[in-house]
Order: structure tokens, then C-alpha cells, then sequence
């Protein structure tokens, strides 16, 4: 026999003891993770990681991962999308693989920024024959249909532990094909941008959009936004202000000069070296810590003028290939920089499983035959990792972090 008790019979405290126990989670707000320097990692594998890849990224002190999904086995054409020609609604079997990784990341103490590299009408070039998607920039259904994803993403993870962000989308280029040129100054940035507001190509705009979207079913989870032309660290410059919500952080990446830190310039007969002379912007120029310190300091620049703390900017992604002579002090280089203004950083890339060249556990050796060949037959890499010189700027920076160092 069960004894039926309602809620007449019940005093007050227990009756909302009772509701406060029976009511579903609501979500977290991460705002406050925020506040201070947090420093982390990207995993943008091609394997959804197991326990021993967060557990081992925390283990050198970070405190947060930017996860990709898009290289993941999907169950349709694109994963979690369905379709990139047309979204419809998540697929639930790559949800489920989602969420299985985010619990994986908060039992091993790490919070995590989701970032898709692919949206409605902007197909991730790798997952696109290596062809630029620019559908999204040209006809505003993709902005709703986007909208749609997120908010139906929102709706799912909203109250899901340890999910510090929605990263909206990796390194939009609403400015490719659009009529400027890359790291274009900052005044033919303005006029462009004037030009096209409004427009599919306007990218404050469309983050406005999903935002609102996502503000539909979760008005707490705080929102990151990358700066336009591939996440470039000079383009938020032309930005005439900030986004409305007060959950809003800002995030850049730093690869640049990228004619010498990418993997094309070891095949060439003289690579570029840094420090060095390196083409950048259509001309040579002299690269080293002063030029990178200034190019760097844009963002955070802009930042101040917009009355944005310093606590709201990510630099989201940095690199360089490991192999180049002298990645470590261009690393030191730029992390000195994110010192020096107390911004969130995370590294590219955490033991990726299918690109090895910023995997700098791996020093500056080339990876055995058994790393490709478990890429060929979709199995985990077993490479041992170590922490080695090439790592040293970041592993050293980790373990500054951790509370028992602090």
C-alpha cells in the first residue's frame, strides 16, 4: 500500500523541498567561469575522445576544451546537421554521441566549448571536397535555418553539466569572395562593412540572430562569437559595437604570419623562418616578437574602445606547425601577448588524431607509419605523448594554473 500524501497535507518547507527536488535542472550560468583567465585546449578529432584524452588535458591544468564534432562518423551526411543543404532537426544518434563526450569532459573536471564547423549553407570545406561553402553569406534561409539549429541545440544541452559556451561557428568568412581582401586596413574594413550591413554578409547581424534564438529556450549559457575573415584577429575592428547580450565572449585566432607557422611552408625549397621576413598582406615584413605583440594587441585594442572587459576576449585558437625551427618561441611569443591582457586561451590541437603537425607532445619527429594507418582504418592512435620542449610555453602556462600553483 502506498500512503498519498498532497500537498495540503504537507508543511510549507517540506512542500518546497518536495518541488525544488522534483523540478528539472535548470541551466548553469558559466558567466562567472569566465571571470578570470582560463586556459585550455582544441580537440578537433576525427574519434569522439575517451576518458583518458580529458582526463589527460586536464591533468596538465587546463580548464577547458573547445570541442569540434564535424570530423566524427555522422549517422547521415553531416553530422548532428543532418544535411548542411537543409537542415530539418538534430540527428539523434550523433546527439547522443555528443552528450556522451561532454559527460566524459565533466567527469574528468574539464568545462566545455561546443564549436561546430559546419552550419546550414556553410558545409566545413573538409567535409566539402575542400571547396569554400559561402551559401550562408549569399542567401539569409541559411541564417534562419542556423538559427534553427542552435536553438534546437540550446533546447538539448541547456542544461547539460559543464558546458561554459556555445562557440556559434568556427572561423566564418562572410568576407571571402565578398569584395575585400584579407587583412584589408582597417578603414576599407569600415567601408566595406557599411556597404554590406544588412546584407547576408553582415556578421553581427547574424550572430543577433542566433543568439536570439538560443535566448528562446536558454537565456543563461553564455555565447562565443569568432571575429569574420577566418576568425582573423584584426577583424573585429570594423565591428561599429558590441553585441547586445551581456553572455557574450570574443574570441580571435592567431596563426599569423601564417606563410611561415602553416604546414606548406616546410615543403618549400627555403622556408620562411620566424623570427624572419615573411610575405604577410600581399608584402614582406619583418616577423618577430614586436610585430606579433602589435598585430595581437588589435583586438584587445578594439575591445577598450567598446567598453569590453578583458575578461570577455578568447584567443580561441593558436599555432604553429611543430616542425618549423623556432615554434616554441613564436608560441612564447604569442602567449606572452594573451599574458600580458589577461585573455582566455585555448591551444590548437590536444593529440589530434588526424593531423599531427600542432600536436607538439610529438616534438619535432616525424610520426611512425602506425599513425596513418590508424587513420585509414578509423581506429585511436597509440602514440605515446610526452611533454616535450616544443610544449613547454603552453604545459609550463597550464601548470602555472592550477590551484596548488597559485
Amino acid at each position: 500500500m502506498t500512503l498519498k500524501i498532497t500537498p495540503a497535507k504537507l508543511p510549507l518547507a517540506a512542500l518546497l523541498l518536495s518541488i525544488l527536488v522534483s523540478a528539472p535542472a535548470s541551466a548553469a550560468d558559466e558567466i562567472a567561469f569566465w571571470n578570470t583567465p582560463e586556459y585550455g585546449g582544441n580537440s578537433f578529432n576525427r574519434l569522439p575522445p575517451d576518458d583518458a584524452y580529458f582526463s589527460a588535458l586536464r591533468g596538465y591544468g587546463a580548464s577547458w576544451v573547445r570541442l569540434s564534432y564535424d570530423k566524427w562518423k555522422p549517422a547521415q551526411r553531416d553530422f548532428l546537421l543532418g544535411d548542411a543543404d537543409h537542415y530539418q532537426g538534430l540527428v539523434p544518434e550523433d546527439l547522443a554521441t555528443l552528450k556522451a563526450a561532454l559527460k566524459r569532459a565533466h567527469a574528468a573536471g574539464l568545462k566545455v566549448v561546443i564549436t561546430p564547423l559546419s552550419l546550414p549553407g556553410m558545409r566545413w570545406s573538409q567535409n566539402n571536397g575542400n571547396k569554400f561553402d559561402g551559401r550562408l553569406w549569399q542567401d539569409k534561409k541559411y541564417w534562419q535555418q542556423s538559427a534553427d539549429f542552435w536553438r534546437d541545440l540550446a533546447r538539448e544541452l541547456k542544461d547539460t553539466p559543464g558546458v561554459a559556451a556555445y562557440n556559434l561557428i568556427n572561423e566564418p568568412a562572410p568576407e571571402k569572395n565578398g569584395g575585400v581582401k584579407e587583412h584589408a586596413s582597417q578603414a576599407d574594413m569600415q567601408r566595406w562593412y557599411q556597404q554590406h550591413q544588412g546584407t547576408a554578409r553582415d556578421l553581427p547581424a547574424f550572430y543577433t540572430l542566433l543568439i536570439q534564438a538560443i535566448r528562446e529556450v536558454d537565456p543563461v549559457t553564455p555565447v562565443m562569437v569568432d571575429s569574420g575573415w577566418y576568425a582573423a584577429a584584426d577583424s573585429f575592428g570594423y565591428w561599429p559595437e558590441p553585441l547586445k547580450d551581456p553572455r557574450v565572449l570574443y574570441s580571435f585566432h592567431m596563426y599569423e604570419p601564417y606563410e611561415a607557422t602553416s604546414g606548406p611552408n616546410l615543403k618549400r625549397d627555403r622556408p620562411f623562418t620566424y623570427p624572419g621576413d615573411v610575405p604577410f598582406s600581399g608584402k614582406p615584413e619583418r616577423w618577430d616578437a614586436k610585430r606579433v605583440a602589435d598585430y595581437l594587441q588589435q583586438p584587445f585594442d578594439w575591445a577598450k574602445q567598446q567598453g569590453i572587459p578583458a575578461s570577455r576576449m578568447v584567443a580561441g585558437e593558436f599555432g604553429c606547425v611543430r616542425m618549423l625551427n623556432d615554434c616554441r618561441q613564436y608560441l612564447d611569443d604569442v602567449l606572452s601577448v594573451l599574458d600580458k591582457n589577461q585573455a582566455h586561451w585555448a591551444f590548437y590541437s590536444f593529440r589530434e588524431d588526424s593531423w599531427d603537425a600542432m600536436d607538439y607532445e610529438l616534438g619535432k619527429g616525424k610520426v611512425p607509419w602506425s599513425y596513418w594507418q590508424a587513420i585509414e582504418q578509423n581506429k585511436p592512435d597509440n602514440l605515446k605523448r610526452r611533454a616535450t620542449p616544443e610544449f613547454e610555453p603552453i604545459s609550463r602556462r597550464l601548470a602555472e594554473s592550477l590551484p596548488s600553483s597559485k
